[in-house]
């Protein structure tokens, strides 16, 4: 079993902010996979379902970014899950909008969401950085991530979120460069990257 983590912050407010793209892109796994409706329980909402025949339970935690680990942790003891179960689904100032790489561990380079989480369940889970650019100055982050996508980042959000949710069984079932490489061949199919974005290596 495994838990799936997508990270942002509740409410219309911010629905389509640059910061919810791990919402969106669990909400896409829901659709795309016929998981059961939405219920609120561990300070969130979870839907539950199977990806390649695994269980799997979504989680969006309700508790604002900077507290999401306390969903988590809450999540990962009722299912008794180690934290090599849980994948978090998040947004990446450092990657190219529509890029995607999977980590195991590191650092979490100010992200709010991931030090919660590291803070309440250890470090040593998959993060999916979900690329949204980075606005050039440090000092507009903070605008930007809290910020809705731009209208002409809608087509490329979308696809992302769809390739995504996709390729998800691959992530449950440890073949997590297979999922990598297939979500960027999707995006350079509908030429959101380049061939050179989706062979280059961090």
């Amino acid at each position: 079993m495994h838990l799936l983590v997508g990270l942002g912050n509740p409410g219309t407010k911010y629905a389509h902010n640059r910061h919810n793209i791990g919402f969106m892109a669990v909400e896409e796994i829901a659709r795309r996979h016929g998981f059961a409706p939405w219920r609120r329980r561990f300070q969130g909402e979870t839907s539950e379902g199977t990806l390649d025949g695994e269980r799997v339970v979504l989680l969006r935690p309700a508790t604002f970014m900077n507290e999401s680990g306390r969903a988590v942790q809450e999540a990962a003891n009722f299912f008794k899950l180690g934290v090599d179960e849980i994948v978090v689904f998040q947004d990446e100032l450092e990657l190219p909008p529509g890029k995607v790489r999977v980590k195991l561990g590191g650092g979490i380079a100010g992200h709010n969401g991931l030090r919660s989480i590291s803070a309440h369940v250890g470090n040593d889970y998959r993060r999916i950085r979900l690329g949204i650019g980075h606005p050039g100055v440090k000092e507009l982050v903070h605008g930007y991530v809290l910020s809705d996508f731009a209208r002409s980042d809608r087509s490329w959000v979308e696809t992302l979120c769809e390739a995504v949710a996709d390729s998800a069984g691959l992530l449950v079932t440890g073949r997590d460069s297979t999922f990598q490489n297939r979500v960027h061949l999707a995006m350079q199919a509908k030429g959101f990257l380049g061939k050179e974005d989706a062979d280059e290596k961090d």
